[in-house]
């Protein structure tokens, strides 16, 4: 199994003094020689999650918010991992599908082979008005996006490359830099919809199946999970084609379920303004419902219960500091990897 871990930026970050910090200094310059502490914070994080046996960060993306923007990240941050591969989100209808290729194929090269790109569809109107986009809705969203994703894949593969689509044209585009591996970087992507399985199973390399919403028991959320991967495997399938999994479960160690948590919930009371139980709740759940709260040996349990069930790759939501990243190699990545799953339980 693999194991990710999200860039902590204000969006995706929970109890972290750091994020709150960035927020809170935002609008305002910063004082001569200090740099954004979401940064700096990204780098502690993130260089420690990297020795620590983590194989991916996702650097996710707000455009209107207070983060710093994910190929800024990724860019500064990545080219210093030795193991970890940057997945970098995108949204369609805000980004000019060629431009991405090239961006992509930059990182890729500077980054070793190791990077993938998310692909976001996006729902905000505001936040696509204010930097020139449109969200769309319905099958045209998904139109756009297998043509973004048509047009960066032939570029990757191609010396010249034309494409007439809806959305987007491209005249003979070229790309005079490509990835450094002889494979593509691979595609991401997260959808419930009817319409947005099939989108996954006919162009995407990897799904995040989201949680069950009414799951009231971890075997619940399991069927739900493994009904949802039953059906991606038909989808694509009836392409040609198979599609990897992963999920996002919170991750957080300690004598029992319920101390793990309340230790969580009382980081982010300390660390985040405005915090209260319905923000917690809207955050964390239903990732906090997953079964990866707890003690060690139960969290690695249903680890390997997810992996029996195909998936391949846990993005971990947990509280970001370097000393975490480096207790969750220890106690759980280094098992993981360590052990066949056929001795899992033995």
């Amino acid at each position: 199994m693999q194991f990710g871990i999200y860039a902590p930026i204000p969006m995706v970050t929970i109890g972290s003094p750091e994020a709150a910090q960035a927020v809170a200094e935002a609008l305002q310059p910063l004082p001569p020689g200090r740099r954004d502490a979401q940064f700096d914070h990204g780098v502690e994080l993130l260089l420690a999650a990297d020795k620590a046996g983590f194989d991916l960060c996702l650097f996710a993306e707000r455009h209107l918010g207070h983060d710093l923007a994910a190929w800024v990240m990724a860019s500064a941050i990545a080219s210093r991992f030795e193991n970890i591969l940057a997945l970098v989100a995108v949204h369609p209808g805000l980004w000019d599908p060629v431009m991405v290729a090239k961006l992509a194929a930059s990182l890729d090269r500077i980054c070793g082979g190791r990077m993938a790109i998310n692909i976001v569809n996006g729902f905000m109107d505001d936040e696509f008005r204010m930097f020139g986009g449109t969200v769309l809705k319905g099958e045209e969203r998904y139109k756009r996006t297998e043509e973004f994703i048509a047009i960066m894949r032939g570029l990757w593969s191609n010396d010249t490359f034309s494409y007439a689509g809806d959305h987007y044209k491209v005249d003979a585009g070229q790309l005079l830099l490509k990835p450094a591996s002889p494979t593509p970087p691979k595609i991401y992507s997260v959808s419930r919809s009817d319409r947005g399985r099939d989108f996954i199973a006919q162009h995407c390399d990897w799904w995040f199946p989201q949680y069950p919403k009414d799951a009231e028991s971890i075997d619940e959320l399991m069927r739900g999970i493994e009904a949802s991967i039953a059906d991606m495997n038909e989808r694509s399938k009836r392409y040609g084609r198979k599609v990897r999994y992963a999920l996002t479960p919170f991750l957080a160690l300690g004598d029992s379920t319920e101390s793990a948590l309340e230790a969580v919930i009382q980081r982010i009371f300390e660390f985040e303004s405005g915090a209260n139980k319905h923000k917690i709740e809207g955050r964390m759940l239903p990732a906090t419902r997953s079964g990866c709260i707890g003690p060690t040996k139960q969290v690695l349990a249903q680890l390997r219960r997810f992996e029996d069930i195909g998936v391949e790759l846990v993005l971990c939501k947990i509280v970001p500091t370097a000393e975490n990243a480096r207790l969750i190699g220890e106690e759980i990545i280094a098992p993981m990897k360590q052990v066949p799953p056929s001795l899992a339980y033995s």
